[in-house]
């Protein structure tokens, strides 16, 4: 064999390319496919694959044809899509640059997870209040995932890790194909008919929407929906979002990510002890230095510094006190003869009999000042009460009744009638004269003119 016929990887690669190049139907073709592993990289470029039901292709729209796009790129839309099939050398794989896309029509699957999705939802079963919270230290997890996938690798991992004394309990299933969903149920049901577990992980790595759709699966969603045992759902990464997510206690991101929702960071609470360590250090010191200064006041004081001299003084004291309880004593003896004795005298003062002709001397005293103070009081007043009487007696309508006069007065008595106009033909009037009362119907009225 010749030398000069043997190729490089690179120098294949690049022939194949330039045969791409140089078609003019891979320069500008138009696809209509289903995408599929939807990704929007930080740099604003779209990764994706386009798929129909017997291929698939791996595609790339950059950032400055995707960014004029009217609608947002999901797993399981159907698309019409503008551009050249060529070479990534790097990879030797050949792949869709796609400077175009139209909506054509929604794929299958995407439809069915949007029905069941709005029916669990009008259900409730996404509703916040419905959600469990997730134990702060939980001492048994549950994760349901496949036994040989990397989000198992992942989370053990990551939870002894983070939280070494937490006891971890794998419930293998399997992810995806015809029978995932029914090996996902079943094994949430087991966990909770164990009902030894604090909270449960539910999920697998990254895939397709395809390989994603055990997590799909309405069946699924109810069971995590049913579970007692609080669950958190990690499927795929982090832009891939399935209908246990929404009906789960919590979602994470990705595995990882749900083995640090689970469990607390056993740094973290090391640190946290070390700071109520110190804390409690601080405390117990300042403690003791509040006491200790309290007991030096105390050794500082009168009855620790100088012990004799107080007993002494307190010795004075009682001798002072006992002193004064014996005069107290003899003086509460003397007190009641003395108090007899007074008694006694003031016994005889007030004896009934004296008490009764003290009586009688004052109420004689008090018979005479009251009728002398009678006679003078009427002689006071018998000289302007006769002079009233006078005056009255000359103006009292009687004197005028005597006369011929009378008064007319309404039928109650109420009101003086001294006009025509105060009365009506048939009003009942009393007409009172000197000796008595008479009572009488207007029968007609005449006025004067």
């Amino acid at each position: 064999m010749a030398a000069e016929h043997i190729l490089t990887i690179s120098e294949v690669t690049r022939y194949i390319k330039s045969l791409m190049e140089e078609d003019v139907v891979l320069q500008e073709v138009w696809l209509r496919g289903e995408l599929s592993n939807v990704k929007l990289h930080s740099r604003g470029h779209l990764y994706f694959t386009v798929k129909d039901d017997k291929s698939r292709m791996q595609s790339v729209m950059f950032a400055g044809h995707n960014r004029y796009l009217s609608f947002k790129p999901e797993n399981g839309m159907k698309v019409l899509l503008r551009g050249e099939v060529n070479v990534y050398e790097p990879y030797g794989q050949y792949q869709f640059y796609a400077k175009e896309m139209q909506p054509d029509g929604v794929g299958s699957l995407y439809l069915a997870y949007e029905a069941l999705k709005a029916k669990l939802e009008e259900e409730g079963l996404f509703a916040a209040e419905r959600k469990k919270a997730i134990p702060i230290h939980p001492a048994r997890i549950a994760v349901v995932t496949s036994p040989t996938g990397a989000a198992i690798r992942d989370i053990v991992t990551t939870l002894k890790r983070r939280y070494p004394v937490a006891q971890i309990t794998l419930l293998p299933v399997l992810v995806q194909g015809e029978q995932a969903p029914s090996s996902i149920i079943y094994a949430i049901k087991q966990a909770v008919a164990a009902n030894c577990f604090d909270v449960m992980i539910v999920g697998r790595g990254g895939g397709s929407i395809e390989e994603l759709w055990a997590f799909n699966d309405e069946g699924v969603a109810r069971a995590i929906a049913a579970s007692n045992i609080p669950v958190i759902s990690a499927v795929g990464h982090e832009t891939d979002y399935t209908i246990s997510d929404f009906v789960a206690d919590l979602r994470a991101p990705t595995p990882t990510g749900a083995a640090e929702l689970a469990v607390p960071d056993q740094n973290e609470i090391v640190r946290t002890i070390m700071t109520l360590r110190k804390r409690l250090t601080l405390a117990m010191k300042e403690q003791i230095t509040r006491e200790g200064s309290k007991l030096e006041r105390l050794k500082r004081s009168y009855a620790f510094k100088y012990p004799e001299q107080l007993v002494r003084q307190k010795e004075q004291e009682l001798d002072g006190l006992l002193d004064r309880l014996k005069r107290v004593a003899k003086r509460a003896l003397q007190d009641p003869a003395n108090q007899l004795l007074h008694l006694e005298k003031s016994l005889k003062r007030l004896h009934p009999d004296i008490q009764v002709k003290q009586a009688q001397e004052k109420t004689s005293q008090l018979h005479v000042a009251l009728v002398k103070a009678m006679k003078e009081q009427l002689n006071t007043k018998r000289q302007p009460f006769q002079k009233a009487v006078s005056e009255l007696q000359l103006l009292s309508p009687l004197r005028l009744m005597e006369r011929g006069y009378s008064l007319a007065y309404d039928k109650d008595q109420q009101m003086l009638i001294k006009s025509t106009k105060q009365v009506e033909v048939g009003s009942e009037l009393q007409i009172r004269l000197k000796d008595g009362k008479l009572y009488c119907r207007v029968e007609e009225k005449q006025p004067f003119e």
